[in-house]
């Protein structure tokens, strides 16, 4: 199979979820065997961060990139949608630190990039083969498993232990239909979450329109006043199935859909296109993000 690349450039304009700064980005063709860069173009020498797992920063709520000193914030949908879509060469160029959040989802880069297909190169696509089972655990019982095989076929279970989400799973591989499937899963939290995140300044770019925000647990009418004020949205309540009714579910599975465009992104970074059996339970950016790296080490990138 050849290395495709993007037909022309697609700007997107938003704010970050994290940091609630403006940013452009512009995605780019590349040249064969470029993969996926990151170029700050507020910086005036343009420094360049690769999608790749050695270069990972931080994982708390989100992926973030570092080299040389120079981050990227927020990179996994991004790197999701260019995925899902069989892109294997293209710039990705940010004139702020963050990768906007958009709608929560992949959807609006999947759709617009989707809608023009991509460009054959001439070079070979890389496939990333490993040679024996990785499986990465951590103390909650999540983990992350990757097995030999032919080709890419990914399985994800999530159990917060919550009776309004209960325990979800998706599936995807490459035949599947990733612009109708997983681009339009949008991240998703809990209410008091937010009021936490609210409270110490934490998601300075999130508003009412990019999360699924799960009510867990009774909340007094004077928390859902302060809600509405905050979002300006005085209609906003909780529905019946227990989440606020800012935004229709897509599927019944949609958190464990986004949790799945999630694991894809992450994955990436681990220099191309994973052909294995990937199985993972619970799992979230920390565990990803180490086994892309410990699959680096396996086939011998440093």
């Amino acid at each position: 199979m050849k290395q495709r690349t993007l037909k022309k450039n697609y700007s997107f304009s938003g704010k970050g979820l994290h940091t609630g700064k403006p940013v452009k980005m512009t995605v780019k063709p590349a040249p064969e065997n470029t993969g996926i860069v990151f170029i700050r173009t507020d910086i005036t020498q343009r420094p360049v961060i690769e999608a790749r797992a050695s270069n990972v920063s931080k994982t708390d709520r989100s992926t973030s990139l570092c080299q040389d000193g120079i981050a990227v914030y927020t990179v996994e949908h991004i790197l999701s949608a260019l995925t899902g879509l069989g892109v294997d060469n293209a710039i990705i160029e940010l004139d702020n630190v963050e990768v906007p959040i958009m709608d929560g989802s992949a959807r609006k880069y999947a759709v617009l990039i989707g809608k023009d297909g991509t460009v054959e190169q001439e070079a070979e696509r890389r496939f990333i083969n490993i040679d024996s089972p990785i499986e990465i655990t951590d103390p909650s019982g999540a983990y992350v498993r990757i097995e030999p095989a032919p080709k890419a076929d990914y399985d994800i279970t999530i159990d917060f232990g919550s009776e309004v989400l209960g325990v979800q799973s998706a599936h995807w591989d490459p035949e599947d239909d990733y612009i109708a499937h997983i681009a339009p899963c949008r991240t998703f939290c809990f209410f008091h979450e937010v009021e936490f995140l609210l409270a110490n300044n934490l998601i300075k770019g999130g508003d009412i329109y990019n999360a699924i925000v799960i009510v867990e647990h009774p909340i007094s009418e004077a928390q859902m006043q302060l809600f509405r004020e905050k979002f300006e949205m005085p209609q906003l309540s909780v529905t019946p199935q227990g989440y606020l009714n800012n935004i229709k579910l897509h599927f019944n599975n949609e958190c464990g859909r986004h949790k799945m465009l999630d694991l894809i992104g992450d994955l990436r970074l681990c220099g191309g296109f994973l052909n294995a059996k990937v199985t993972a339970y619970k799992s979230g950016h920390t565990i990803n993000t180490a086994a892309a790296k410990a699959i680096e080490k396996a086939i011998g990138i440093k």
